[in-house]
């Protein structure tokens, strides 16, 4: 069940419909006509979000090419005492569990690690998979694009806390008694479904 608006949902749609269409035509009149639903989706998606942002999603769409499928992302839920290590964002100064953007070349288990290594300064080993969360499915603010998020449960092999450029703050948490939540990133229903997945190991992996 998707909880983003169904306007919002037609105009990515629209927008990815053009992107793989100009990805394959090679008729010019054919070009054109996806140029002019990329356009459309651009126009629905500003109308939701203000004038002003008219520029800001059409650069964003015109850097998209090829088959336009899902971003995907990753988090690992690192447990130490029945704690989560938590890192505190520069952007907006509330707390996530350590990932980010997967990079083309890396596989789940490498990105898993770099992030959490790069964000948290520990190196860990990944364990299993807990989750994976489609943004739309979930109480997030608005996105531009449909994101999947892979989430792993993880241990500690070394390492000391320290921060990075896309962090303030390293530290451990009860998962009862969570800082306040990058919302952007992470809600606490998506929380309530990790807890439940780590305390059944016998459960499989939740999936949207």
């Amino acid at each position: 069940m998707t909880t983003e608006s169904p306007v919002l949902r037609w105009a990515k749609q629209i927008q990815a419909l053009s992107q793989s269409g100009l990805a394959y035509c090679k008729d010019p009149y054919d070009q054109g006509r996806y140029e002019a639903l990329r356009d459309l989706s651009v126009e629905m998606m500003s109308e939701l979000s203000g004038e002003e942002e008219l520029k800001i999603v059409k650069e964003a769409f015109s850097f998209e090419q090829g088959y336009a499928t899902p971003k995907v992302g990753v988090r690992a839920v690192v447990v130490k005492e029945d704690r989560w290590l938590m890192v505190q964002e520069t952007d907006d100064k509330c707390w996530c569990l350590p990932g980010g953007w997967s990079d083309v070349g890396d596989t789940p288990r490498s990105t898993v690690e770099k992030e959490v290594f790069e964000e948290t300064g520990f190196k860990i080993n990944v364990d299993r998979l807990l989750a994976v969360f489609d943004r739309k499915c979930h109480p997030q603010p608005s996105s531009l694009y449909d994101i999947y998020t892979l989430v792993f449960l993880c241990s500690i092999v070394s390492g000391e806390a320290q921060t990075s450029i896309e962090t303030d703050a390293v530290d451990f948490f009860s998962p009862e008694h969570l800082p306040p939540l990058s919302l952007q990133r992470m809600t606490k229903s998506q929380v309530n479904i990790i807890q439940n997945q780590i305390k059944d190991e016998t459960l499989p992996p939740y999936f949207d």
